[in-house]
Parts: C-alpha cells; sequence; structure tokens
C-alpha cells in the first residue's frame, strides 16, 4: 500500500471512529437518570450483583466503572486532537507517583460529583461511604511522588499534551503498623482486589535488556558498531491510567510499567520435576516491579534498585521513540516534538539510554544524536544532600548495563575534552566535575549526568536553586551560567482544597467566586474580608468541623481522644533526621515539663500530632518513631497533664489521610534544617486550608513567608548561611546542652530513661548524636523554635487575631498553585503549548 493512500485510510479510519464516539455519547450522558442506569448496570454486569447483596467493594467498582466510560471519550478525544495537531509533547519520568485516590478526584474534574451523590442517594447508598472503599495507589514515598501528581494534573487541566512515566509496583510504599511504639512494616497490596482505573496496552510490551557483553564490529561502510550481545531479557507491558483535567475535556496518561518473564514457563524443567526452576526465570523478572525502593543496605537490592531505574526508562524511551517515529519521517524534529523532565537522579539513565538508542539502532552520528539528546533533556534537583545524590558503582554498572557503561564513559571523555584551554582545565575542576569519580571505588554519579546531559537543570525553590549554584553544583553554574534555574514547586488547588476542604471551598465561593480552582491567585479577594468579625466566626466554624473530624479519624485509628477545641499543631511527612520530627518532641516534653512544674499556666491546650513513615533501614528515624510514641504513653496517662497536653503519632500517613490532615490543622510545623529541605508541598497544603506555619527559613518556606507576610508566619532557627558558617567555625552543640537548663532538662529526661523507665538506655543513640556531631543543628535552635512556641501560644489566645492571620494565609497562597509551576515548566524548558479538546 502506498503512502499517500495509507493515510487515506488512516483518516477515513479515524473519522468513522470519532463519528462512532460521538453517535455513543448517550451511553455517557451526565444527567442523573443516565447515571444512575450505568451504575445499576455495571453492579449487575460487571460485578454480578444487586445493590442488596453487593459488597461495599463491589458498589465501589461499579461507581468507578462509571466514571471511567465517561472520561474514556475524554482520553479518545484528546488523543485525536493530539494526532491532527502534532503539539511538542511533555514526558514526565518519575519512579514516583503517589496518585491517591482516584474516584472522587475524577467525579470533581468531570464536575458530577453532586449528580453521584444524588443518584447514589435515590438507591439507599452513601457516596462517602463508597470513596473509602477505594485504596490509595501506592506508588509513592512522599513529596517526591505527590509533587509529580501534582503536576499530571495540572498538565491536564493546562491542555498540555503530557505524559507520565513510571513502575507499576504490585507492592508500593508499605503499611506503617505500630506495635509498642515501634514501626511495623506491612506489605500494601493496593491492587489485590483489581484497579478499575488502568487499562492494559499489551501490545506496546517492550523487550528489555540486562547483563551480556558488547561486541564490535565494522560495517561494510567502514563505520564502527557495537553490539550488546547475549543478554538476559524482561520484557514490560504498559497499563495506563486516565489524568483527568480539570472540566477541559483533556484526558492526559500515566503510564506504568510492570515487568514480565520472556517465557512464563520451562515446560520441559517442569516434565523432569524440577518445578521450582521451572518458573524461575518468571519469578526474578517480576521482582522488578514488585516493590517500590527495595532496601539497598545489600549489593543484592542496591543492583535491584538500578535495574527498576533502567527497567522503566528503556520501556518509556522506546515508547516514546515508537510513538514519535510514527508521524515523523527521522529524528530531526525530535527535541522540537518531544520534552523529557527527569523527576530527580532516578531516571538518569535515560541520558545514555536514548544515545544507545539513536547510535546504536539508529545509525546516527555521535554529534547528531548528543545534540538531539541534550536538546530532549531537562532534570529537576530535589536534594542537596549528599547521601540522597545517587551514585553506582562503575562494576555495577558495567556488569548489568555494559554498553551503557561504555556510553558514559565517552560522554565523560567528551566532556573533559571540553574543558580543555579553559580556566576548568585544573585537575581539580576534573575531579570535581567528571560524571565517574576518580577516588577510591569508581562511582558513576548520577547528578553529574543528568547535568551535563540536559539542556536545563532546575530547583524547586528560590533558596534550593541558590544552594545548588553556589554549594551543589558551583563549577557545573560557571561553566553553563543560564543552564540552572528555579521553578518553585505548587500543589493542586482541586484536591487539596477544592475536594479536600468543601466547606472552606464553599466559604471561598461566596467571597471570590469559584474561579480560584483554576486561578489561584484569585483568592486575594479574602483580604477584604478578614477584618470581618461575621466571616472570621464563619471561618472558625469551618475549621472546628474540620477538626472534630479529624479528631473522630485520629480516635478510630490510635484510641487518643483529642479535643477539637485545643490547638492542633501537626507535623505530617516522611520520617527523617534532617526534617527534625525530634526537635518537635523534645518541644512537648519540655512543655509536659512546665506543665508538671507549674510554670505553664499561661499556656494554651494543645494536641501535637506526628505522622510519617520512616525507611524500613533507617535506624535512626525508626527511634524518633519510638519516641514519639512513648512521650505520647507518658504524657496522655498522666492525669496532670491530659487536659492541657496530648501527643499522639498518627500511624501509615497517606494521601487520603492527609486530605483529612491539612484542612483539620492550626499549626503547620515546617522545621527542618536551613539549606537541607529542597522545597516541600505539605507546606503549602497546610497554608493553603488555613493552618498557620511555624518554621524555618528553609526551601519554600521563605517564599510562603514573603507571600503571606512575616507577620503571619511564626519563624524560628539558623539561616543555611548561619548553619554553614557554625559547622565551620566548629560547632559545639554541649555548650547550649550547658547554657540552657530547658534543653537540659529535656535531653536527660530522654537519656535517663523518663519515657523509657524499663530501657533507660533505649534512647541512647539519639541523645549521642544531638550531644556529639548534631549534624542538624537541633541543639542550636532549640532555645528559637521555644521562643517561636511561645508566640504562637500568645496569638492562639486571641482567637480572632489568629482567624484572621490564617485567612491572609489561605487569601495570599496563589503563587503555589502547580498550574503556575508547569506554566513555567512549559514556558521556559519545555516550549509546550496548550491543545483544544474538543468536548
Amino acid at each position: 500500500m502506498t503512502s499517500q493512500k495509507s493515510r487515506q485510510v488512516e483518516s477515513k479510519r479515524r473519522r468513522v471512529v470519532a463519528e462512532h464516539i460521538q453517535r455513543g455519547t448517550d451511553r455517557t450522558e451526565l444527567r442523573d437518570d443516565a447515571l444512575q442506569r450505568s451504575f445499576l448496570d455495571h453492579l449487575l454486569y460487571s460485578q454480578g450483583k444487586l445493590p442488596e447483596t453487593a459488597h461495599p467493594r463491589d458498589l465501589y467498582m461499579a461507581a468507578a466503572a462509571t466514571v471511567r466510560d465517561r472520561l474514556v471519550r475524554g482520553w479518545m478525544n484528546t488523543r485525536q486532537a493530539w494526532f491532527q495537531e502534532d503539539p511538542k509533547r511533555v514526558y514526565y519520568l518519575s519512579l514516583e507517583f503517589l496518585m491517591g485516590r482516584a474516584l472522587g478526584n475524577n467525579l470533581l474534574a468531570l464536575g458530577i460529583h453532586d449528580s453521584v451523590q444524588r443518584t447514589l442517594a435515590e438507591v439507599g447508598l452513601d457516596l462517602s461511604d463508597i470513596l473509602e472503599q477505594e485504596p490509595d495507589a501506592g506508588l509513592g514515598n512522599g513529596g517526591l511522588g505527590r509533587l509529580a501528581a501534582c503536576y499530571l494534573d495540572s498538565m491536564a487541566t493546562l491542555g498540555l499534551a503530557g505524559m507520565g512515566y513510571g513502575i507499576r509496583y504490585e507492592f508500593g510504599i508499605f503499611d506503617q503498623l505500630i506495635r509498642d511504639g515501634w514501626q511495623v512494616e506491612r506489605p500494601e497490596q493496593w491492587l489485590s482486589l483489581g484497579y478499575p482505573w488502568e487499562l492494559a496496552h499489551p501490545e506496546y510490551r517492550v523487550r528489555v535488556r540486562f547483563y551480556g557483553r558488547c561486541v564490535d564490529r565494522v560495517d561494510e561502510r567502514g563505520r564502527y558498531h557495537v553490539e550488546w550481545v547475549d543478554t538476559q531479557n524482561v520484557v514490560g507491558t504498559p497499563y495506563d491510567t486516565p489524568i483527568v483535567g480539570f472540566r477541559n475535556g483533556t484526558v492526559n496518561t500515566l503510564r506504568l510499567w510492570q515487568a514480565r518473564a520472556t517465557h512464563e514457563f520451562d515446560l520441559a524443567v517442569f516434565n523432569e520435576g524440577d518445578y521450582v526452576r521451572a518458573v524461575q526465570e518468571k519469578a526474578v523478572s517480576e521482582t522488578i516491579s514488585k516493590v517500590l525502593y527495595p532496601n539497598d543496605a545489600s549489593p543484592e537490592g542496591r543492583e535491584l534498585r538500578l535495574k527498576q531505574q533502567y527497567f522503566f526508562v528503556a520501556c518509556s524511551l522506546h515508547d516514546i521513540v515508537r510513538r514519535y517515529l510514527r508521524n515523523h519521517q527521522g529524528f530531526a524534529q525530535f527535541p522540537e516534538k518531544v520534552a523529557v523532565q527527569l523527576n530527580d537522579t532516578h531516571p538518569a539513565i535515560a541520558i545514555p539510554e536514548l544515545m544507545r538508542l539513536l547510535v546504536d539502532r539508529h545509525d546516527m552520528e555521535w554529534d547528531e544524536a548528543w545534540d538531539i539528546t541534550y536538546r530532549t533533556f531537562a532534570y529537576t534537583n530535589h536534594t542537596l544532600l549528599s547521601e540522597a545524590l545517587e551514585t553506582w558503582t562503575v562494576e555495577l554498572v558495567e556488569r548489568l548495563l555494559p554498553r551503557h557503561m561504555q556510553i558514559i564513559r565517552e560522554i565523560d571523555r567528551r566532556f573533559m575534552r571540553l574543558l580543555d584551554g579553559t580556566k576548568f582545565d585544573t585537575p581539580d575542576h576534573r575531579r570535581r566535575m567528571s560524571i565517574i569519580s576518580n577516588g577510591g571505588e569508581p562511582r558513576v554519579r548520577m547528578a553529574h549526568l543528568a547535568t551535563v546531559g540536559a539542556h536545563k537543570v532546575n530547583g524547586v525553590a528560590e533558596l534550593h536553586t541558590e544552594l545548588i549554584k553556589k554549594d551543589l553544583f558551583p563549577d557545573f553554574n560557571a561553566l553553563w551560567p543560564d543552564k540552572i534555574v528555579n521553578r518553585t514547586n505548587g500543589v493542586t488547588p482541586r484536591r487539596w482544597l477544592l475536594m479536600a476542604n468543601p466547606e472552606l471551598s464553599a466559604l471561598i465561593n461566596e467571597v471570590v467566586g469559584d474561579g480560584w480552582a483554576l486561578d489561584l491567585t484569585r483568592l486575594r479577594g479574602l483580604e477584604r474580608v478578614a477584618d470581618d468579625p461575621q466571616f472570621r466566626a464563619r471561618f472558625r466554624e469551618v475549621k472546628l468541623g474540620r477538626k472534630r473530624e479529624l479528631a473522630t479519624r485520629i480516635q478510630r485509628e490510635t484510641g487518643v481522644l483529642l479535643d477539637p477545641a485545643t490547638m492542633f499543631d501537626v507535623q505530617v511527612k516522611r520520617i527523617h533526621e534532617y526534617k527534625r520530627q525530634l526537635l518537635n518532641i523534645m518541644h512537648a516534653v519540655s512543655l509536659y515539663q512546665a506543665i508538671k512544674s507549674g510554670k505553664a499556666q499561661h499556656r494554651a491546650p494543645r494536641s501535637v500530632i506526628i505522622g510519617g513513615k520512616a525507611a524500613p533501614g533507617y535506624r535512626m528515624a525508626k527511634l524518633i518513631i519510638k519516641l514519639a510514641n512513648t512521650v505520647a504513653s507518658v504524657v496522655n496517662g498522666d492525669p496532670e497533664t491530659r487536659d492541657r497536653l496530648k501527643v499522639v503519632f498518627v500511624p501509615n500517613y497517606r494521601v487520603s489521610l492527609a486530605e483529612r490532615i491539612f484542612p483539620g490543622s492550626d499549626l503547620s510545623e515546617q522545621i527542618s534544617t536551613a539549606g537541607k529541605e529542597a522545597s516541600g508541598t505539605g507546606n503549602m497544603k497546610f497554608a493553603l486550608n488555613g493552618a498557620l506555619t511555624i518554621g524555618t527559613l528553609d526551601g519554600a518556606n521563605i517564599e510562603i513567608r514573603e507571600e503571606v507576610g512575616p507577620e503571619n508566619f511564626f519563624l524560628f532557627g539558623l539561616t543555611a548561611s548561619e548553619v554553614t558558617a557554625q559547622k565551620r567555625a566548629g560547632y559545639q552543640p554541649w555548650k547550649h546542652y550547658e547554657a540552657d537548663w530547658r534543653l537540659r532538662a529535656v535531653i536527660d529526661a530522654i537519656a535517663g530513661g523518663a519515657f523509657s523507665p524499663t530501657e533507660p538506655a533505649l534512647f541512647r543513640p539519639l541523645i549521642e548524636s544531638l550531644m556529639g556531631r548534631d549534624e542538624y543543628m537541633l541543639m542550636a535552635d532549640f532555645a528559637s523554635y521555644l521562643e517561636a512556641q511561645e508566640r504562637v501560644d500568645q496569638v492562639w489566645r486571641d482567637p480572632e487575631a489568629w482567624t484572621r492571620m490564617a485567612i491572609l494565609n489561605v487569601a495570599r497562597m496563589g503563587k503555589f498553585s502547580s498550574d503556575r509551576a508547569i506554566r513555567e515548566y512549559a514556558e521556559g524548558i519545555w516550549d509546550a503549548k496548550p491543545v483544544k479538546v474538543a468536548g
């Protein structure tokens, strides 16, 4: 068939399909009766149940199928629009996507939440009960994954031709149980009962190769080639989940890859009686997509992590190239039609992988391939912590991905040659800048690889970006002064205010209208009612209602009853020493001691709420969780203090729980050591829901404080430059212990077993860390933190002043929408423009 005739056939086919979809709109109408009919049909024909015999899970599956029917048409229309317009497509590569629950979010995006609620009520069902049946999609660990989910939401809402790529983990981030105060991990089986939002596409499966060896050859034209042979192969199968734009007809895609063996079963071996070896290849292959972040304390764990990263990168780039070549001849337009964003260093192996595809598979010369690769990739850095900057031993990369190690060496060789004759042509510069470290055991520095191979590198808050330029990559910034740019993070206001806090959203609508969900800067209109006593009273009423709901949830999950009239002082995030949950606990101990000694009669009753997961192999973080729980046990069990102070550790922090916590919080603890937190997004969600912040000048706290006003932010602690200066001068934490009796009392109580009487030495590692190196400067910031907490208490005892500050926090959060962030990426990094999709 000629190419012209082929195009004619393709055009006719698409027209027929489009007409069919349009004629079928009656099946997916949004009227109440159509929704009800669809729900009952799915309950009967998809689940095989009647309403009176259906399990709650059946009701959820039927409701999800009903909603999915209505977004599939938008999904198809979106693909048609992309095919016709051929826009630049943005591919977001991330090892994490912490999506949360989909049903409620999709109801909101389609504008049918109230309709579905009414139609279900007519058959005696409660939508809120059905929503609770959905498990959180466990595809992320924390801020990195939640940010990726917000960005996919914003790409769809802004109409960008965007697509996410990741791994379909069978077991995502673990479920956290608390037993005797300790964290216990249990597999999170989020897929065990099926996931109604995804569609498998085995027709697009990809073969991924590992191990093997490289063979050089010269073709008949005298051109040099490398062949990667004798490999062990795995198959990646894609599963697509729709990402619905907010009431604009756009439905983008999150494509997740699941690992499968190339041969499921060896019948010959089975017939010989070796049943284990018959399925061995299947078991080994499928381990790749089995669990999020396998423990990398062992060589096997590290190898599996690198396997995961290459697996999803190889699948994704194969898919991207396949899609591009479907509509284009050759690669001349590739960087004009494709933008690939690397979310941290986990997907950085994509740079040598694209080079391999272009050079080895498509016979391209190195310089041309490098120009295409360089202009295609951009890299987001998310950390300044040296231990979080990924490196892999050369030995591991060479064994697992021999061809990629060759390419990385060549990238590094040519980069070093670029420095010849410049001011960077010194041994020190070359040692610091080389992609492959050359001291001790050689390692591939993935952040260096991403920085060399991307045309833009961005930080995620103004301070973070400046520290990348000044401290992390000063040589690269001097070499390429325009490469490192800032893109301050943002969160989607649809999930984190409109859905999470419908009562506050309704109150906001009365003042500024409902357009703020698409333009968060409209919240500024709330400033005019911040001094209105009637509005403040209604604002407090909404907050109290959400606190009651949160208290009920906490009592159900922990058995601890909190009084909603007390201040809800909240810190929820991944447990890490630099995030300083320990400092928060130390304040709770100090407050407890003050109440016991009669020195806190003026202090307002407070409920300290802490939540978050520790990495399974992170001993100190687990010990912090244990301390939080032992302090809670003592404080809550003391009749002298339990009406004045409660402490609770809320287990299994996750997106669906966060949607309850943020609206019910009064005080947001953002207390990381200055210069350690890249940005944070929880700080934005708290403030957006009317919580005031106590925090350091770290990450996005700085910009939040600038926006809401210093007078509406409780600041404490050393600045990033002061932290650095103290460490250079020889920081001695024990001097703070000697100088401050309050700090001494707290340290002595924990060290002396006041909270662990049966194991007095239990928390010795924490105390030794504080009194020894105190890497994260808790001792230095303790006095300032207590003073800030006293200011918090003072304002809390004036409800009118507190409420005014809370309203102004909500009003001035417009900058921190993920829509703003994605517009900045689209305009300044991706050069991508929206595509209008027919409704």
